[in-house]
């Protein structure tokens, strides 16, 4: 799937351009990118019912709420969808697309097998190797992918598929795609330690980046995917805005990748030959400037596609923020003075910084790079890079741009296992609804002979379907065999108000800092006003141990 969904957005780009160039003299191509968004929501509203679970987000939500089950349409939607945006000009990537679509593949594979939660995830994991493995031609990156990004824990024994997985996906990418297709490099400078403290400063400047991608791009797509507009006039409005910002910056037109390859070979003049900034473009300040302004437009472009209704990921936004901001900090540094920059070092190191930054995947970056460029000359710098790269970012931002909003709603928290399996726990499930209520007006005598039937120590008071307090067991253990007390003590005498209350809809990690703070092992559960049941401490527990076992 990967194959063919590079070489199909591969052909249409050539299709639709191959008549006109990417210049402000020829308005045409202005109008593809609009055309691509506008059937893409077309599509998702026509055949998949307005939604369409896109990205690594979905999947994460599927591994830790849904038993790692994802839909069987999502085996085709994302490629489908993404190949019309991007080949169409979207400014976004295909490896979101490509990993969704494998860990579907993955997941749905497991159904034919009944295979358990932990086998399942791991073949989801499975496909989306393969799927990075393929589309560049980089197996080591897709295992690592799968690790990073997607299994919060991970045994040793599970290597053996994911090795396998993206292996094959790099051999499929090798045999078929052509050379053009894939993004690779050839070293042309070797790394050179006096340079050390030049990529210490661009791991620094690339965490800053990463932040500002990672804050631009989901404050403009949240603000366009709340607006009350309708999905045609959201695709209108975003294509027509993402095509004023092709109009300037002409590199934003697609993935980016022929701009990453035009730095590797160091002919910048022909990324703004024809845009309206090519007659300013005279010296190396000015095609600095405008590499940066291109760079900083990146996130929003990316956006203005997603949240108007394109489909496509990150990715490759990244590594394209990334080539252009190790470009413009070579520039910047010969501008200055220092002599023999190694240019493309910069460019591909930067890529690796920008990477870790958003994606909390510094080892992903630093391979995927180095296997992009055919060897390892340049591991020390991306080490450097990356890691410095990644502990900004994660100062600023501690989740990534995929898991940001599942870990704002509470859904996910990929690096604690405890936590993930209590998140994928529904409180609605652990309702217990056995426990003997009692009337508030029942005098002692009523309450005791409830005891007397009760394997439970905590009895609810209800009126009309509203608790209106509780008893414990242990409140009226001393008086509970005073008969001479049974007709003239009631229970409204003897209730006191619960610690705490909760909802059906409330998450575990909620209910469980509950359960912390009031010390209590039942808390009742209250749904509009009405009393249902109790969540018990004990019983968390015991589901949490089941899941502990099935992971």
């Amino acid at each position: 799937m990967a194959v063919v969904l590079k070489t199909v957005v591969h052909y249409i780009r050539i299709t639709i351009t191959k008549d006109f160039h990417l210049n402000f003299q020829h308005f045409l191509y202005l109008i593809f990118p609009t055309i691509g968004i506008f059937f893409t929501a077309l599509i998702i509203r026509k055949y998949f019912k307005g939604k369409l679970e896109k990205g690594t987000e979905s999947i994460l939500f599927s591994i830790v709420k849904k038993g790692s089950f994802l839909p069987k349409h999502l085996m085709y939607s994302n490629a489908i969808t993404s190949a019309i945006t991007v080949g169409f000009g979207g400014s976004v990537g295909l490896e979101s697309p490509i990993v969704t679509t494998g860990s579907a593949i993955g997941s749905n594979y497991s159904r034919t097998y009944h295979v358990n939660y932990k086998d399942r995830t791991l073949l989801l994991a499975c496909g989306a190797a393969a799927g990075i493995g393929a589309a560049f031609n980089a197996p080591i990156a897709g295992v690592l992918f799968a690790l990073e990004v997607l299994l919060a824990d991970i045994s040793i024994s599970a290597f053996i598929p994911l090795i396998i997985s993206a292996a094959t996906g790099a051999l499929l990418s090798k045999i078929i795609l052509k050379e053009e297709i894939l993004l690779s490099f050839k070293l042309t400078q070797k790394f050179d330690y006096h340079n050390v403290p030049f990529y210490i400063i661009l791991g620094l400047l690339a965490g800053v980046m990463s932040v500002y991608y990672l804050r631009v791009f989901l404050k403009i797509e949240t603000s366009i995917h709340h607006k009350t507009w309708s999905i045609y006039t959201k695709a209108l409005v975003g294509g027509l805005s993402l095509s004023i910002l092709i109009l300037i910056f002409p590199p934003l037109f697609g993935e980016g990748y022929e701009s990453i390859k035009t730095f590797s070979s160091l002919e910048t003049n022909e990324l703004f030959a024809h845009s309206v900034f090519a007659d300013l473009i005279t010296n190396k300040l000015a095609i600095a400037l405008v590499i940066i302004l291109t760079m900083l437009f990146k996130p929003i472009a990316a956006a203005l596609t997603v949240g108007s209704g394109g489909n496509g990921g990150n990715f490759a936004p990244s590594l394209f923020v990334g080539a252009f901001l190790g470009f413009g900090f070579a520039i910047i540094l010969s501008l200055l003075g220092f002599r023999d920059i190694p240019v493309s070092n910069f460019t591909l190191v930067a890529m690796a910084g920008i990477l870790s930054g958003v994606f909390h995947a510094p080892l992903t970056a630093i391979f995927l790079i180095a296997e992009l460029t055919g060897g390892y000359e340049l591991m020390i710098p991306l080490m450097i890079v990356s890691a410095f790269s990644f502990m900004i970012a994660r100062y600023f931002e501690p989740h990534s741009l995929d898991v940001k909003n599942l870990a704002k709603q509470g859904h996910l928290f990929v690096d604690d296992k405890d936590k993930n399996i209590l998140a994928s726990l529904k409180t609605m499930y652990v309702i217990e609804k056995n426990f003997q209520s009692i009337s508030p007006d029942a005098t002692l005598g009523e309450l005791t002979e409830v005891v007397s039937t009760s394997k439970r120590n905590i009895f609810p008071v209800v009126k009309h379907e509203i608790l209106v307090g509780i008893i414990v067991l242990d409140d009226i253990r001393e008086i509970m065999f005073k008969h001479d007390l049974y007709e003239s003590v009631f229970v409204k005498q003897l209730m006191h108000n619960p610690p705490a209350i909760i909802s059906s809809d409330e998450s575990i990690q909620s209910v469980m800092k509950k359960f912390d703070e009031t010390n209590a092992w039942n808390l009742p559960v209250i749904d509009e006003g009405k009393y249902i049941g109790f969540v018990s401490k004990s019983s968390l527990l015991v589901r949490y141990r089941e899941k502990l076992i099935q992971t």
